[in-house]
């Protein structure tokens, strides 16, 4: 697309939301007068976030954006000259797994430079249900430990299960189920976002639906979202499809928002799925459902060792029932056949690439070889010690590409150990596949990682570029934006950021961390329906 820089009439500048802040604001200048600012972005092309891109400025004050327009007479303190730059809203990342690096005793951690040098600036943790019990405590953090980006937190089914059942396959009594739903309740009256599920995951997918619809409506009645890991991405149980329905039942029955994350059609067995799926989801979407989904641009997921190879039965209460289960003769033949047979879904031992511990950076069939075994008996010996990081090169790109094209999927990295996708997510979905194999557009890439995140999760006054908006802002450069990272050296930093700004300060400046820990947590507001005394 070309773009020109623009004369805005007030009509078109209300439309785009390019316009300074009411005068009641205090920060207008006087007739004839230029507008006052901290820091103007002058001559950038200005995407501002589900809107149409032109060439103009950004003036901010403090933490807000006072000004967009195509031509701005400003007063600045200072000016980022961003001509042939592109300037976007900081992006959002909505499913990630950084809490630890988020509450470090480290100060240069929890700056997150992974995230900044994408220009990611908010993100979501507790995902797959691993989000705390006490999500007050969490983003009470921020205070005491400055971080450099804005974080929101999932309270997690998982953590909710395994503190009140255990590591049971069972289902609650009706008392522990009022237990569950009542420790969603107090999360949620601390700010929490909503419920995440990683169903999946033992113990969280000994449960039955029911159960996650029950304490989901806690969450939805405290106006929050219902975030998951599928039951099955691929054929290990319920299936792909029926995992899909499951999400959509609980949305609609738990009357909530629902998202997806990290959507995929995982395996050999279910490649080419995608489009099947994609219009179930848009069924649902059109009988009312408000569903969603999320989904990071590479082909291989991250998991453990266990989760890849180890049947669900086998894991029933807990790692040191399942070690036990190595030793017993009577259930050798039906684990390595369901360990095989996982194996196989994931494309074979070769496509399983081990990226901690002892076997960092080698394929389960190297070390099945170096240990003179089959890949199953190498798998076991490995797993008696640790479960390692475990990258699975199991997604097509057909698959890859029909999902990213639809409207509803925004971009997540589910950012965890020793995969590229933490230093790298969005600058490959960029460089990839927005700048080489045009599956998106500019703008599209840059929506979906910012207003369509934050518009849908309500995160008020983010991912947009507009007046009255906080300052998260990135302007990159749309020659070199890029990943470094690979799966071999995940930890490389992304190119071609040049400025962040956090909350109107400068988070990376000329492509390189300030230092500054401008970031924020963001407690997710309660209903102002809610029930009087409800967080009593």
């Amino acid at each position: 697309m070309k773009i020109s820089r623009l004369r805005v009439s007030a009509a078109s500048a209300a439309v785009l939301g390019i316009v300074a802040l009411a005068s009641g604001s205090g920060l207008l200048a006087a007739p004839g007068k230029p507008l006052s600012a901290d820091l103007l972005i002058k001559g950038g092309t200005v995407y501002p976030g589900g809107g149409v891109p032109f060439t103009g400025d950004v003036a901010i004050k403090g933490d807000r954006i006072v000004a967009v327009s195509a031509h701005l007479r400003v007063k600045a303190a200072r000016t980022i000259d961003a001509k042939g730059l592109i300037v976007a809203p900081g992006f959002v990342d909505p499913h990630t797994h950084m809490e630890a690096e988020l509450t470090s005793d480290d100060a240069k951690t929890r700056l997150i430079e992974a995230f900044l040098l994408q220009g990611v600036t908010t993100a979501f943790v507790g995902n797959d249900g691993g989000g705390p019990l006490d999500v007050g405590g969490l983003l009470a953090s921020a205070k005491a430990k400055p971080v450099g980006i804005n974080y929101a937190a999932y309270t997690g089914f998982g953590t909710i299960r395994s503190k009140v059942i255990g590591e049971d396959r069972r289902a609650p009594t009706p008392a522990e189920l009022e237990a569950e739903k009542g420790l969603v309740r107090t999360a949620m009256c601390q700010g929490a976002l909503g419920l995440s599920t990683g169903l999946f995951y033992a113990p969280q997918s000994f449960s039955k639906t029911d159960e996650v619809i029950a304490l989901s409506a806690v969450a939805g009645q405290m106006g929050g979202y219902y975030d998951t890991h599928m039951r099955d991405e691929s054929d290990y149980n319920i299936g792909l499809s029926a995992a899909v329905d499951e999400v959509i039942r609980i949305g609609r029955e738990g009357h909530l928002p629902v998202h997806i994350s990290h959507i995929k059609a995982l395996g050999v067995d279910l490649w080419g799925q995608a489009p099947a799926i994609i219009a179930r989801i848009n069924a649902a979407r059109a009988s009312g459902v408000n569903i969603t989904a999320a989904q990071y641009p590479w082909s291989a997921s991250g998991t453990s060792l266990v989760s890849s190879l180890m049947p669900l039965w086998a894991q029933d209460g807990g790692r040191k029932a399942m070690l036990v289960r190595f030793d017993d003769p009577a259930q050798q033949a039906k684990l390595r056949a369901g360990m095989a047979e996982n194996m196989r879904r994931r494309g074979g031992a070769d496509k399983l690439l081990i990226v901690e511990g002892k076997y960092t950076n080698q394929r389960l069939d190297a070390v099945a070889k170096e240990l003179h075994e089959d890949a199953v008996s190498a798998a076991m010996d490995v797993i008696r010690t640790a479960d390692p990081a475990t990258i699975s090169f199991n997604m097509s790109e057909g698959d890859i590409e029909a999902f990213m094209r639809q409207p509803w999927v925004m971009t997540d990295s589910d950012a965890s150990t020793a995969h590229p996708r933490v230093y790298a997510t969005f600058a490959r979905k960029y460089a990839y596949y927005t700048k080489q194999r045009h599956v998106l557009t500019v703008q599209q890439f840059i929506d979906r990682s910012s207003a369509t995140t934050a518009d849908w999760f309500h995160l008020t006054g983010r991912g947009h570029l507009k007046a009255g908006d906080f300052a998260d802002v990135v302007v990159f450069d749309p020659k070199t934006y890029a990943p470094r990272a690979t799966y071999e050296q995940p930890n490389l930093t992304s190119v071609g950021v040049r400025e962040v700004l956090v909350n109107g300060q400068i988070a990376v400046e000329n492509g390189k961390l300030t230092g500054v820990a401008a970031g924020r947590a963001l407690a997710h507001p309660l209903p102002k329906s809610l029930p009087a005394g409800t967080c009593a």
